[in-house]
């Protein structure tokens, strides 16, 4: 087998070029998988812009909207054709917050950056990866908060053609956060409430561990046995008593009994004694205690004659 070389001679296996001539991709099948990978790109672009999960925003080098994809229309309210060409992205965002945004980037790079569609590029336009949360208007004047990011768009040159905005509606998020929050603060204000309850019972109280250990303590109970808070808590309950043997075994054994007229203090101080290992009996008045007691016979009381400060 021989190849004919330009001046006419044949090449031969020995020639220098033959494996090279022999294995080179013929030019179609160069064409063909250009054309296959365009094809991919193409119908990758095309899935992406026709998404309707999230909204990709196109535009020029001055920011006026060149595309506008059905997931802009979905969440803005606004047809392709009513903002392309005609608006930028800080057309359709929070006016405060764009204001609010060129002013801290001013500061955070040290330049004056104008409020409009520059303080939304400006990270990206200077190669900078950009992501922040934007409050975006809907046609309807409705508003919701997005994820949006940004990337500078560039010709062969390197200049810069246009930008592209990604955003993705952040309302879920926004919601469960505001809810944590509430459920948070519901948490502070119920463990201020007891704590509240259990400072003002003239009472000295203490709460113990299944094991007798104190976990907590209110003042009166500080005052009675001459030691501080950190003295009492993390301490076995049974060192502040005169009979060290029996506190003990109320510790382990005890069911309290829970005497208010207020059901809402009696399930909080249930709830309370409960987690910290406790049987507990509620009742709402004497007569109910008395009751308690009979069917109850293994609830103990505890006397404050039975604690010492010694």
């Amino acid at each position: 087998m021989s190849i004919e070389t330009e001046a006419g001679l044949p090449k031969t296996a020995a020639s220098p070029d033959f494996a090279a001539e022999k294995f080179r991709a013929p030019d179609g099948a160069v064409e063909v998988r250009r054309q296959e990978t365009l094809l991919k790109t193409s119908a990758l672009q095309d899935a992406i812009f026709k998404s309707a999960y999230f909204s990709s925003i196109a535009t020029d080098e001055k920011g006026v909207i060149q595309i506008f994809n059905v997931g802009a229309e979905r969440m803005l309210g606004y047809t392709a054709a009513e903002v392309m060409n005609k608006i930028t992205p800080a057309d359709i965002s929070d006016p405060g917050e764009v204001i609010a945004r060129a002013a801290a980037l001013s500061l955070e790079l040290n330049t004056l950056i104008t409020p409009g569609f520059e303080a939304l590029v400006f990270k990206a336009s200077r190669g900078i990866e950009d992501i922040y949360e934007l409050t975006y208007i809907r046609k309807d004047g409705s508003r919701f908060p997005a994820i949006v990011s940004v990337t500078a768009l560039r010709d062969e040159q390197g200049d810069i053609i246009g930008y592209l905005l990604i955003g993705t509606d952040n309302t879920a998020r926004k919601e469960v956060e505001a809810a944590q929050a509430l459920l948070d603060q519901r948490l502070r204000d119920q463990q201020f409430y007891t704590r509240s309850l259990i400072e003002s019972n003239i009472d000295a109280l203490m709460t113990t561990d299944p094991q007798g250990v104190i976990s907590d303590v209110n003042q009166q109970m500080i005052a009675l046995t001459g030691r501080t808070r950190d003295e009492l808590i993390g301490a076995p309950c049974r060192d502040f008593f005169t009979d060290p043997v029996g506190a003990a075994a109320v510790a382990k054994a005890s069911t309290v009994l829970i005497v208010d007229d207020e059901a809402r203090n009696r399930k909080l101080l249930e709830a309370l004694l409960q987690a910290d290992g406790y049987l507990t009996v509620s009742a709402g008045d004497a007569e109910q205690a008395l009751k308690a007691i009979a069917h109850a016979t293994d609830v103990r009381f505890g006397s404050a004659d039975s604690l010492t400060s010694d």
